[in-house]
This record gives C-alpha cells, structure tokens and sequence, in this order.
C-alpha cells in the first residue's frame, strides 16, 4: 500500500537467482505466497488480453492489405507495428491494475501483516498522493511508471511478433503440407517460446525499471521520478 515500506532484503543481502528468490519466499512466508498478488493478475489479464489480442489481430490484417495493394516491402512489418500499437492501447488503459499487482506483491499493511487487496491498494495511491495535489493529481499517480512499462511491452510486443509470426510459418512448412494437431501444436509452442524468450531477454532490464518505479511510496519522489533518474538510482 502506499506509504507502506516494500518488504526487501535487508542492506548487503543479495538474492542469487530466481530459485533462491522462491527458495526464500516459500521458508520465511510460506508456499502459498508464491501466488501473492494473484488476483491482480487475473484482474490485469483479461482486459488486457481482450484489448490487446483483438486489436492485434485486426491491425495486422488492415496492414497487410495495405501492403498488399499499395506496397508489398511493409508486408514483414506488419506484425511489428500492429504488436506495438496494440501493446500501447491495452498498457495504456490497464496500467492502474499494474500499478496495484506489483505493489501487492512488494508490500503488506504493517498493521494487519496482511496482503491489501487490489480496490484498498488504488484506493490508498488515490488518497495519499491525491491530498496535496488535488483529486487530478491522486488520479494521475494511478498511472505511475506507465512510461517505464511502454518502453518494456512495446518492445517486447515488437520483438515477440516479429519473430513468432515468420518462425511460426517456418515451423509448420517443417511438419509438412498436412500436419496433424501435435506438430501444428508443437510448431506454435516452439515459435512462441523462443520468441517469447527472446523478446523477455532483450526487455528485462526495462521490466525493473518498470517494478523500481512502481514500489516507490515517497510522494515527493514519485513526482519527479523519470526513467533516466530510475537507471542511474539502480545502476549506483
């Protein structure tokens, strides 16, 4: 919640990897906590998915027709420009929701040592940052760090579909000219996982970026906080 200190490491205390992360989540908090802000998830997952998807696959079509009947070097581009438009508009309208999954997952209420849930986390930002700078200013801190979070899903988006959609063909030209259900789902599977993976890669950096922004609770500093300030305060 905001104002409420993130709960990290204390000073010197460096995790070693992923597994040591969940390692020590599942000792000091338990197994269930691995699932800790869930619900933030799910509530992000479906307006994005149903913006982002739609949106996607109707905007790559547009742009293929008009390659196809105006210029036909933009046709392996289209995926890329329809992934990152389409990433932008469902970042953009469900960035709130974002803002309340990674907090939930950093921070606990003191008081009741329990989770706060995704309404109390925007109710909180809205109310604290919202008292010196008017209702406009409580609403405009719903959207913290979304340019942190465009500069990682565009991107990603970009990478993702341009590479997922040409190795995809690639891999079903390999199964052959009749492939059965469990090549054509093996084709996609393997497509999306080494594009998925890459573009997480070549993104990852922007991803913390994104989460430092995010967990800060200091009013003043998240005012003026930008993503070049945010890089240097991890770089140090």
């Amino acid at each position: 919640m905001a104002g409420v200190p993130p709960e990290c490491p204390p000073t010197g205390q460096r995790y070693r990897g992923t597994f040591d992360v969940m390692r020590r989540v599942v000792n000091e908090e338990g197994f269930l906590r691995l699932w800790r802000g869930l619900n933030a998830s799910l509530a992000i997952s479906i307006p994005t998915v149903g913006i982002y998807l739609p949106c996607y696959d109707l905007l790559r079509e547009e742009l293929v027709l008009y390659s196809e009947e105006n210029s036909l070097e933009l046709k392996p581009y289209a995926p890329l420009l329809a992934g990152s438009i389409a990433r932008s508009v469902a970042v953009v309208v469900c960035s709130p929701l974002e803002l309340a999954k990674t907090r939930m997952q950093a921070q606990v209420d003191p008081r009741t040592g329990k989770l706060p849930g995704v309404l109390a986390v925007l109710r909180s930002v809205n109310n604290m940052y919202g008292v010196d700078g008017g209702q406009l200013q409580g609403i405009r801190i719903m959207w913290t760090g979304v340019g942190a979070q465009l500069a990682r899903d565009v991107p990603f988006s970009a990478i993702c579909w341009s590479v997922l959609e040409p190795a995809r063909n690639f891999a079903l030209e390999a199964a052959g000219s009749v492939p059965d259900i469990g090549r054509v789902l093996g084709a996609n599977f393997v497509a999306g996982m080494f594009a998925g993976g890459l573009a997480a890669a070549a993104t990852c950096p922007l991803d913390v970026i994104k989460t430092w922004r995010q967990i800060e609770t200091d009013p003043v500093k998240v005012m003026s906080m930008t993503l070049r300030r945010t890089l240097g305060e991890i770089w140090q």
